[in-house]
């Protein structure tokens, strides 16, 4: 039935900037409600996130570029060559209305930092040392380790501040809440008047809408939103049903990963070189071009070196053709000298549907029986698609490792203790080598995120964090 209403959709209506801003939020198959208690959101789960992000904030955020600016934290300096970082605090106040001080905020970092937190971040975060209180307004976070990338892991989501009574401190706080809940914005005491009480404009109110991809679609196309977030590869092809204007979709180009993780290491996949034969024999270009256009392919772990001192390894296939590569592939299967069943995890959706048959083809091809399951289940291949949560080779290169050879743990685990960024950067390379013989991964792509967008959302920009902040979409008055 919701294909039909979806396939009878012709067009969507221009909606005019009056009123709430109205926000549709793709949702995981199985989502939760954001309380204080509850971890921090997976990236899959835009909803949630776009909430936390909006209720609460970190020392610092993402603005509409995807860049950083200022969050709780009004300013700060990095001292010692990066082994130190000096926040001063904006005089702010939790949705309550008591003040924010250091003392408040101190314990709840350290929580989030902590390996216990089940914070998906805190394995990025092993470099801070002390989070200290300076003064009521000035916090320390003190590295055993430089990591200038520090600021773009606290402007996530996941590390915005909440404290343990359920208190943030905006952009927005819940007027009526729903569902959906209305956010409003909190005026800013850097901007407002200190006689200026007046109520913001309605359309600076927001209507957040937690729903499932196809209804998601559905409303914008008839007109019933400003905005969807939260498009993936798996819902690319929803927008095969309808007809909206190609300026609303927009595309970001979202730096992370997109490939099929080894996660079983039994029979045929034990081998190295089984591995790199079966990552081989994949065309990437026609996998990716069944599902989206211009999708853009890659064989290679890293996007480029960042902060490795050597460029991204290649593949030793690489210079081979396809059917040679598919020949090698078809011989180490007969080679086995048994039959090769591998079971495929991925998620659900026609995008995935398309994905697995492409994959199935190609196994089959070789000799391989495929075998789809669900993404938590028990697999030999298990699609990533994640979106890096900062700039650094160290994230796709243990994000890949899942799992990894003892020889490519022990030097990605040379890198993240690196005591200085040259070492680091050279450890960097070590690793991506190790990485590249042992073959854990096969990237196909770089993730696919997208959203459907109104012309009243002035601000709205694709960025490589394919991050939206519910208050930087109208204008720059937040």
């Amino acid at each position: 039935m919701l294909g039909a209403a979806l396939s009878s959709i012709t067009g969507c209506e221009r909606r005019p900037d009056k009123g709430a801003v109205v926000v549709s939020a793709v949702e995981p198959a199985r989502a939760r409600s954001e309380t204080s208690r509850s971890p921090p959101p997976t990236e899959d789960d835009t909803p949630r996130r776009l909430l936390r992000d909006s209720l609460a904030q970190g020392l610092v955020r993402f603005d509409a570029n995807g860049q950083i600016e200022p969050g709780l934290a009004e300013r700060w300096i990095v001292i010692d060559n990066g082994g130190s970082f000096i926040f001063r605090l904006r005089d702010a106040k939790w949705n309550d209305g008591t003040p924010v001080t250091a003392e408040q905020v101190v314990p709840i970092l350290r929580h989030m930092v902590d390996p216990r937190s089940g914070n998906p971040l805190s394995p990025f975060l092993t470099a801070i040392d002390e989070i200290v209180v300076m003064t009521p307004q000035v916090i320390e976070v003190r590295l055993s380790r430089p990591r200038p990338d520090l600021l773009k892991l606290f402007a996530q989501p996941e590390m915005a501040i909440i404290d343990r009574d359920h208190h943030g401190t905006g952009p927005f706080r819940i007027v009526r809440a729903g569902p959906p809940p209305l956010l409003r914005p909190i005026p800013d005491p850097r901007r407002a008047e200190p006689d200026d009480d007046a109520a913001p404009a309605p359309e600076e109110d927001v209507r957040l809408i937690a729903e499932r991809p196809a209804l998601a679609v559905l409303r914008f196309a008839r007109g019933e939103s400003d905005l969807m977030l939260g498009g993936r590869f798996e819902t690319w092809p929803l927008l095969d049903l309808v007809k909206i204007a190609p300026t609303a979709i927009r595309i970001d180009p979202a730096a992370g990963l997109f490939g099929l993780a080894i996660a079983s290491r039994d029979g045929f996949l034990g081998d190295a070189a089984n591995r790199q034969a079966l990552s081989g024999a994949i065309d990437r270009a026609a996998i990716l071009s069944a599902i989206a256009p211009n999708w853009d392919a890659t064989d290679r772990l890293l996007p480029d070196a960042i902060d490795s001192d050597a460029p991204p390894q290649v593949p030793g296939w690489a210079l081979l053709t396809l059917d040679e590569r598919r020949a090698a592939a078809r011989a180490r299967v007969a080679d086995w000298g048994r039959p090769v069943r591998l079971r495929i995890a991925l998620p659900r959706g026609s995008g995935a549907n398309l994905l697995y048959g492409q994959l199935g083809a190609t196994l089959r091809m070789i000799g391989i029986t495929p075998e789809r399951v669900a993404p938590d289940a028990p697999a030999d291949l298990r699609l990533i698609d994640r979106v890096a949560a900062y700039d650094s080779a160290r994230w796709y290169l243990a994000t890949a490792c899942a799992p990894c050879g003892e020889a490519a743990q022990a030097a990605i685990e040379r890198a993240r203790l690196a005591p200085t960024l040259a070492g680091r950067s050279a450890a960097i390379a070590v690793a991506d080598a190790a990485m590249n013989a042992d073959t854990p991964f096969i990237p196909l792509a770089r993730p696919l995120r997208w959203s459907l967008v109104t012309s009243r959302l002035r601000q709205y920009q694709p960025n490589s964090r394919a991050w939206h902040p519910l208050n930087r979409l109208r204008a720059d008055t937040n």
